[in-house]
């Protein structure tokens, strides 16, 4: 069977996004691993799947597996991808759109050919549900590393992050420190790790280590998760420009409870089928 599939980009976090409403397909982990591997297959950081909704209330189910096959719970710069997609290939034509994830539902507004607003829930900073072992709740938290002690601040937006302010990203040991934070014993289901550096006081540069991928150009919702880390300690104000490697993303969130606004480019690179 050939399976149509779309290659597409956020701010270079890449994506083969695959129509399961009008294609009769399943995609498993071990499909994942293979569209996902760049010198066998097609090539990206997840593959992402629209689906018919299970539920009257929303429009599409969404699901995300990382290259390493694993099934995730949430990509900022993946919904903002999907949203584009189902809205250029007519799958709907309601905008904005409701999608659900494994873990929690969310509003997709396509607000130009470019630029789509992404409404990803209410920050998630309660360590049980992170989750994370700690406590109690606190801004910042000691983790140990090789003996060394390292302050994170740890946030979930529908999946976890621990992030940590640094003087420089460009110098900072993102693929070394960030693959032993996310394999930490304190994160039981790993963790995706943010290296930012604050530029002013709406500006931060970003770098992060992907759970499941390693380093990747973009990440949405560890640009979410460092936005309301810095915002909690007081190092920022709302809303944040997020500088990544090929590009930003701008964050508005206006504290503890509020739901989080993420708003960024896309891109469509290809579209292609491949034999399944």
């Amino acid at each position: 069977m050939l399976m149509k599939f779309t290659k597409m980009h956020g701010l270079g976090n890449d994506f083969v996004v695959i129509d399961a409403v009008t294609q009769n397909v399943s995609v498993t982990a071990s499909m994942a691993r293979r569209l996902s591997d760049r010198k066998t297959g097609i090539g990206c950081d997840q593959v992402l799947v629209v689906e018919p909704p299970s539920d009257p209330h929303i429009d599409f189910n969404y699901r995300i597996f990382n290259s390493d096959g694993a099934e995730v719970e949430q990509c900022g710069n993946g919904a903002r991808c999907l949203a584009r997609f189902v809205h250029d290939r007519r799958l709907t034509g309601k905008n904005p759109i409701v999608v659900k994830t494994s873990n929690r539902v969310m509003q997709l507004a396509v607000e130009d050919k470019k630029m789509v607003a992404v409404d990803m829930g209410i920050p998630e900073l309660e360590p049980e549900n992170i989750p994370f072992e700690a406590n109690e709740k606190a801004l910042v938290y000691a983790i140990d590393v090789d003996g060394q002690s390292y302050d994170i601040a740890a946030v979930s937006m529908g999946n976890p992050h621990a992030v940590l302010n640094v003087d420089n990203v460009e110098n900072a040991p993102v693929a070394e420190l960030g693959a032993k934070i996310e394999a930490h014993s304190r994160f039981p289901n790993r963790v995706n790790v943010g290296f930012m550096q604050i530029v002013s006081r709406n500006e931060i540069k970003l770098r992060v280590f992907e759970r499941g991928v390693g380093e990747t150009e973009a990440c949405g919702s560890g640009a979410c998760a460092a936005a309301v880390a810095a915002l909690q300690q007081g190092l920022v104000d709302s809303p944040v420009t997020m500088q990544l490697t090929r590009g930003s993303l701008k964050i508005d969130w206006q504290g503890e409870g509020q739901e989080l606004i993420m708003t960024g480019p896309t891109a469509t690179v290809f579209h292609g089928r491949i034999r399944i």
